[in-house]
């Protein structure tokens, strides 16, 4: 059986989650995948469709919705 290992939010500290995309720039190029803009639910919290790398803004972070 394999265990499941919670990993850290990447998490966003400025307007870039503005334009937050996935695979974010810090990943290896090993682990690519078509780039997909990011959508944060009200919390300030999003998760990759392709990859499930979790993003979330920084506490006092203003989040404005469209």
């Amino acid at each position: 059986m394999s265990e499941s290992v919670e990993v850290a939010p990447v998490e966003l500290d400025d307007a870039s989650y503005l334009s937050a995309f996935c695979p974010n720039p810090k990943m290896p190029l090993w682990s690519s995948h078509p780039r997909v803009y990011l959508t944060f639910d009200a919390h300030g919290r999003t998760k990759c469709p392709y990859c499930g790398t979790v993003y979330q803004l920084k506490e006092g972070i203003a989040h404005h919705g469209h």
